[in-house]
């Protein structure tokens, strides 16, 4: 625990401008971001008695280490940076919405030459025209399902769409008339991009062209006694209207507005919002947060509309936004707002008529969805409370293991040894920080030194990380794998993809050490890991081992283990933690196998990747043909130059079959080609030497 003092700046120090403020911890990690209209009044807040501070604004005060800002010229610029910041950072200490499902948009991909109609979720793109959200996919699929009949927008997948174009034959709704079929022809691509502009009309509200201009077709149809066509036509006016109805009017001057509302108690808010688009509720999401920072209801409107539209411009941005409390000052939210629609944007409280009464429908929705969130979490909560300090006490531990580190190795008989590490935080999976090893200090099955080895590099890199920081002085001095002295830590590569980033308070794979590591395993395990963190010189991290016989949790230097109840939480969580760990690994060695299993004599040349190698058996249609070609040939592929050509020529030489395969029926010589697309029985097709397993972080 810091004391603010210690890192207090000078008075006069802080600038009396507008501007956004960065609080660090010892690990330089970024925990609070906020902004100011005067930055020296707004800090000087820090700074007082810690008797006087709201319990969340002094641990945020103790946790930080140092306090930086930037100034702005304007409080708009000041929203906008400390959107960026709080998105980058993804500061501990600030309010983050969770929002409580992947809500499902309707989209319709305008960017393609036949615009296809489907649900969406996730992060928007661009080009597509986005309708929504909404509460359950099948609400989407039911309302596209009554407006096919009246605007046959291609729904097909790539595929099926490739599929029917190069058999002539359209896919079932083209037959019973729910797709107007551009695939076989039946319809221009420019009239099948005007028919999907049609059916976005309709669901951003405009409606009444549609239902009036088919009511006329029906009258006039019926008038020249065409009363079949007539028929379809109203069961065309009826499908539309029971589309419409699935969204009732709930402002009748066909307002388009977001509806925001906030419940609240001292430790948690939940949002609700109502998209209303001409008039009508079209969509409806929800978010809930910690209050982990003493926060107005007027500020937490204020993240909400950051959350909202701090990725949204045009029309994507309401003309009217009405919110229970106003962000205090409400200018710059408010001109920010409209510089992202780009046109005004109003920004008020409804005080009276339907406005007024819809509010109170989302607010008591915002109500009910705290109330089920609460009752959800409550045990969650305490369940893992218990479970750590449990573990604490298990193990003598200072504190509650707030993170957690679990090891595991992997492989099949000696071959692809790999390792795992799993992160669990507060009891709860931290999947972005996972990582994955592939044993490099040996060959062959040693369970203890492959532990030892990923201990080593995993907290190397640690060590690495602090001395870069200035916060560690000593790694110069710590031999490690028989690394000499004088060494330093940071220069050794362990093939982490991408690299730790710049101290600046980004996330970095191996910046934050745990308080509890987690070995899968017994007591060579453990001793192995321990080793591995005393040859570092680490003496403050936990270790202990979780054996699967008999669930025993194993300590360094202790001949017996500890023994935890099969009721204890403790021992539930140590569980997890390890399943989790063996899953990883497991997953990682049986794709590192397939892709051993799938490689091809491509993946011996050195430096050849992927793009060449698609380059080079597109050219020649095979290894085969490729393995015939002389070096002049294959430079004729462009991006290969002589010395690839060699090299590559050289190792497909070494990896030429030793005899030619023979029917052992007939005894003649098959002279086998290699496929042109997929995998042929010689193990060499197009598909030879190119990864194909990108997923992940790979050490």
């Amino acid at each position: 625990m810091a004391d603010p003092s210690s890192y207090r700046p000078r008075p006069g120090e802080i600038p009396d401008s507008p501007g956004v403020y960065r609080f660090r911890d010892e690990h330089r990690r970024v925990i609070y971001v906020g902004k100011a209209k005067s930055l020296r009044q707004r800090l000087a807040n820090y700074f007082q008695d810690l008797a006087n501070l709201h319990p969340r604004t002094r641990s945020m005060v103790t946790t930080a280490a140092s306090v930086e800002w930037t100034v702005v010229s304007t409080e708009v610029e000041a929203l906008q940076l400390e959107y960026s910041w709080i998105k980058e950072y993804d500061p501990r200490f600030n309010v983050k919405y969770r929002d409580d499902k992947s809500y499902p948009y309707l989209a319709v991909t305008m960017n393609e030459e036949f615009p296809r109609v489907q649900v969406m979720r996730g992060h928007k793109k661009k080009g597509v025209r986005y309708f929504g959200p909404y509460a359950h996919a099948w609400a989407i699929r039911d309302t596209v399902d009554l407006l096919l009949r009246v605007f046959p927008v291609r729904t097909c997948s790539a595929g099926v769409f490739k599929n029917a174009e190069r058999t002539g034959r359209p896919c079932l709704l083209g037959y019973i008339g729910k797709c107007s079929a551009p695939c076989v022809g039946r319809i221009s691509p420019e009239d099948h991009y005007e028919l999907a502009e049609e059916f976005c009309d309709f669901m951003a509200g405009r409606t009444g062209t549609y239902l009036r201009r088919l009511e006329k077709q029906m009258a006039e149809a019926s008038d020249e006694m065409e009363y079949e066509r007539a028929a379809r036509l109203r069961d065309d006016v009826g499908a539309l209207k029971k589309a419409m109805e699935k969204n009732a009017v709930v402002l009748a001057d066909a307002t388009d507005a977001d509806l925001i509302a906030v419940a609240e108690d001292e430790l948690e808010a939940a949002v609700q919002i109502f998209h209303v688009r001409g008039g009508r509720v079209r969509g409806q999401r929800g978010w809930v947060t910690d209050k982990v920072e003493e926060i107005t209801t007027g500020a937490l409107v204020e993240h909400a509309l950051q959350q909202l539209y701090g990725e949204e411009t045009g029309d994507s941005v309401p003309k009217e936004v009405l919110v229970p409390a106003l962000p205090d000052p409400v200018e710059p939210v408010q001109e920010w707002l409209t510089v992202r629609r780009g046109a005004n944007v109003s920004l008020r409280i409804p005080q009276r008529g339907d406005k007024k009464a819809l509010m109170e429908t989302v607010q008591r929705n915002a109500q009910q969805a705290l109330v089920l969130h609460k009752t959800k979490r409550a045990s969650d909560l305490t369940t893992r409370s218990r479970a750590l300090e449990e573990i604490a006490d298990a193990l003598d531990l200072d504190s509650a293991p707030l993170r957690i580190e679990c090891y595991d190795i992997s492989h099949l008989q000696g071959d692809d040894v790999v390792a795992s590490m799993v992160v669990f935080e507060d009891g709860l999976q931290r999947k972005n920080e996972y990582r994955r090893f592939q044993i490099k200090g040996f060959a062959g099955q040693d369970d203890v030194r492959s532990m030892h080895e990923v201990i080593t590099r995993r907290f190397r890199r640690y060590l690495a990380e602090k001395e870069k920081s200035g916060e560690w002085a000593g790694a110069e001095d710590v031999p490690v794998n028989g690394s000499p002295a004088g060494v330093p830590l940071a220069a050794e590569d362990d093939g982490v993809i991408g690299g730790p980033k710049d101290d600046d308070g980004r996330p970095r794979k191996f910046a934050y050490p745990p308080q509890l590591v987690v070995v899968d395993g017994g007591r060579p395990q453990v001793a192995a890991a321990r080793r591995a963190l005393d040859e570092l010189g680490i003496d403050d991290i936990a270790v202990c081992g979780l054996a699967k016989r008999l669930e025993e949790v194993w300590v360094p230097g202790e001949e017996d283990p500890v023994v935890l109840p099969r009721s204890s939480e403790g021992l539930y969580l140590l569980q997890r933690v390890r399943d989790e760990a063996h899953r990883f690994a497991i997953t990682y060695q049986r794709a590192k196998r397939a892709k051993r299993l799938r490689s091809g004599p491509l993946d011996e040349v050195p430096g050849l990747g992927e793009t060449r190698k698609q380059a080079l058996i597109k050219h020649f249609g095979s290894v085969k043909r490729l393995r015939a070609a002389t070096i002049e040939q294959i430079q004729e592929v462009p991006g290969i130059g002589r010395k690839t050509a060699e090299t590559i020529a050289v190792a497909l030489a070494r990896s030429a079959p030793a005899a030619p395969a023979v029917n052992t029926a007939t005894g003649e010589i098959i002279d086998e080609e290699e496929p042109d697309t997929t995998g042929g029985s010689s193990g060499e097709s197009v598909s030879a030497g190119l990864p194909d397993d990108r997923r992940g972080q790979e050490t």
